[in-house]
């Protein structure tokens, strides 16, 4: 097993898609016998743990929550055989100038489209498609100079590939399931402990941010007889709070849930809903789906391919309230099928499957690399 340096802008404490994957590949490539160090932005609040380099680090003024490292790379980072970034901003540098001083492969991750954030930093549609443009350009910039790219979902490397421009070798690795954490269980006692009623419960769970469409999801609930149960937090909570008392739902925020917790959010739930359009994947889907809760997800972005209809829930179509209304009820309606069919797939996205392909193209970077 290779000796790996990841570089990453997003990491623990903060709990999203991003910070969860680099773990959790962490994890079980050490467990295997491999080393994969992480060098990460600092904070007061983690204490990092062997094989963690926290680096200064300030806030992101734009975007609550994030903070930016200060790009450098750590002295005790060393002796490695690949670098792999988990960003192109700040610490990706870092790594693409570890990569190249050592003469390693440079490996790079795809998370998120930078330019779908554009409307954090301004309201004015002129900027917000220039600061759009200046990302697809930097962009192409960076994942140009990897020796292999990676991308969570085929719709993003079509993204990358055809949008964007890239030419490097794009390659499609799930981010892949804790399998073993991602399960149904019995969600009686979470139920209880946060006083959900009785009856069908359709919930979410994740970043409350502007851009995850978390309003559609309200709207279209309006007239159905269920209770909302929203996980997570984020800077659209208020607002989808006043809506959610607008429409008269009955609607849960139960704010930061620990992971531990997730599986029974999960299991509670009879339908998952999903709206956003920016997803690189959407791996709340597949952790719902591990649980046996089929997933309602608009027909955009990754979740045209994470979600499979008929069999792991049903896609409706950006925008169309009626059609998400309509494919809430019928994943109800189905609830029973759609759930078997779900845990029959847990296999195919569990992170022992993506850590397998992983080496490989480590496998393959190395070789081509010659070194």
């Amino acid at each position: 097993m290779q000796s790996v340096a990841a570089f990453t802008d997003t990491y623990l404490p903060t709990v999203n898609g991003v910070s969860y994957t680099v773990q959790t590949w962490r994890d079980y490539w050490r467990e295997r016998g491999g080393r994969m160090d992480v060098v990460f932005p600092g904070t007061n609040d983690y204490t990092p743990g062997e094989g963690e380099y926290p680096v200064r680090s300030v806030s992101f003024p734009f975007y609550d929550g994030y903070r930016l490292g200060v790009p450098r790379v750590p002295s005790r980072v060393e002796d490695v055989d690949v670098v792999h970034a988990h960003t192109p901003f700040a610490l990706g540098l870092s790594g693409m100038r570890l990569a190249r001083s050592e003469d390693r492969p440079f490996v790079a991750s795809y998370h998120t489209p930078t330019g779908e954030y554009a409307d954090y930093i301004t309201t004015r549609d002129s900027v917000e498609r220039r600061i759009e443009a200046l990302s697809e350009r930097y962009e192409r910039w960076f994942f140009g100079r990897a020796d292999a790219v990676i991308c969570p979902s085929a719709d993003t490397r079509e993204h990358l590939r055809d949008d964007v421009g890239v030419e490097t070798p794009i390659t499609v690795l799930s981010n892949g399931i804790d399998v073993e954490r991602f399960g149904p269980v019995d969600a009686t006692a979470f139920r209880e402990k946060y006083d959900l009623p009785d009856g069908p419960l359709v919930g979410y769970t994740g970043r409350h941010g502007f851009e995850k469409n978390l309003d559609e999801f309200l709207r279209a609930s309006e007239g159905l007889d269920v209770s909302l149960v929203l996980g997570g937090d984020g800077p659209a909570r208020e607002e989808l709070e006043s809506l959610a008392t607008e429409l008269g739902l009955d609607a849960h925020f139960l704010g930061f849930l620990p992971r531990e917790e997730l599986a029974a959010f999960y299991s509670v739930l009879d339908a998952f809903v999903f709206p956003s359009p920016v997803e690189t994947q959407g791996l709340v889907a597949l952790e719902a789906n591990a649980c046996g809760t089929p997933v309602v997800g608009v027909d955009e972005g990754a979740l045209s391919d994470t979600v499979v209809d008929g069999v792991t829930g049903y896609h409706y179509p950006l925008g169309d309230l009626s059609a998400c209304r309509d494919a809430i009820g019928r994943v109800l309606d189905e609830r029973e099928v759609l759930s078997a069919s779900c845990l029959e797939r847990r296999d195919q996205v569990s992170v022992d499957h993506a850590i397998d392909e992983l080496a490989s193209l480590y496998d393959r970077v190395c070789a081509e690399k010659s070194y």
